[in-house]
């Protein structure tokens, strides 16, 4: 394991192409959009089911949207209640990676946050804000067009979360600058996959671009930053039906174009390349050689 680590962090090293994930999230915009809106709260993150039940994938098309937006939900409210957002809403909270802002949209109204909700994706801008608009909260959404490796901000926000977007990071980077920006007191909260097996690491780094790390990794970026672990919940089986019901989607959308005349923004191509995707992700997650897991970090001494 100590290997995996020391390959993992040097891969990390290595100068990132800036240009890379925006023009990934860029395309899968309208794909997004129709697989998981219509929002307003739209989410590109994984969601999570009850263990030991699996919903039966022979209904509707609508339905299995229905349950990948709910599981997506759930998600974000387990970490609510896990972070104690309830009982002290941040008034100033930082979205890191925000997407489309679904979750940012979600801490508004739910909890009543002030929420500034970064992106590397300009396109994902004003679509972003006429969610917010649709929603009702313009007045707490703030969305931001940034690098969070530049941030310059100093003690500005009460708490920061980052839902599946740190794997797109600079660890250390990220780390260090949030600890500047959050105030005295303030939290960190990450939903995120962790690597368990390096076998996989080409397969599910080259389909979402992005360049997944390990725990060790993440603790010791965070404490060299003045973070301590609080939480670390284990939460991939409770994940792994997610690919199973996105998959089912996804040949549900196949056989809607090729049996009517109905059109899809989605490539038949894009398609296929999903559902077979998805089915190789249910085996990752199942076999835990991949983990999803929420943490909460806090700064040292405050």
């Amino acid at each position: 394991m100590d290997n995996f680590v020391t390959e993992v962090t040097a891969a990390a090293d290595v100068v990132r192409d800036e240009t890379l994930v925006p023009s990934y999230y860029s395309r899968k915009t309208t794909d997004i959009l129709h697989k998981y809106g219509p929002g307003p709260r739209v989410h590109f993150h994984v969601g999570l089911f009850d263990t030991g039940s699996a919903p039966n994938t022979t209904v509707s098309q609508s339905m299995l949207r229905r349950r990948l937006f709910d599981s997506q939900e759930t998600a974000l409210a387990h970490a609510a209640q896990a972070w104690n957002v309830a009982e002290n809403p941040p008034a100033q909270l930082f979205d890191i990676g925000c997407g489309l802002g679904g979750g940012s949209i979600y801490w508004a109204q739910e909890y009543g946050c002030s929420v500034t909700a970064i992106t590397v994706t300009a396109k994902h801008v004003p679509v972003m804000a006429e969610l917010v608009r649709q929603a009702g909260v313009e007045d707490l959404v703030t969305p931001v067009l940034g690098d969070i490796h530049d941030l310059r901000e100093e003690q500005t926000y009460d708490a920061a979360v980052a839902i599946e977007s740190s794997g797109y990071m600079d660890r250390e980077r990220l780390f260090s600058v949030v600890a500047k920006a959050l105030k005295p007191g303030g939290w960190f909260g990450i939903q995120e996959h962790f690597l368990c097996r390096p076998e996989w690491t080409t397969f599910i780094d080259g389909y979402y671009k992005t360049r997944l790390g390990t725990l060790p990794e993440y603790i010791a970026a965070a404490r060299s930053a003045g973070f301590t672990l609080e939480q670390d919940e284990d939460l991939t089986d409770r994940v792994a039906e997610f690919w199973v019901q996105s998959m089912a989607w996804t040949t549900a959308e196949l056989d809607r174009v090729e049996h009517s005349d109905a059109a899809s923004p989605i490539s038949a191509d894009r398609l296929l390349e999903s559902a077979l995707a998805h089915s190789k992700l249910f085996r990752v997650w199942r076999d835990h050689a991949v983990e999803t897991r929420q943490l909460l970090f806090r700064l040292e001494g405050r």
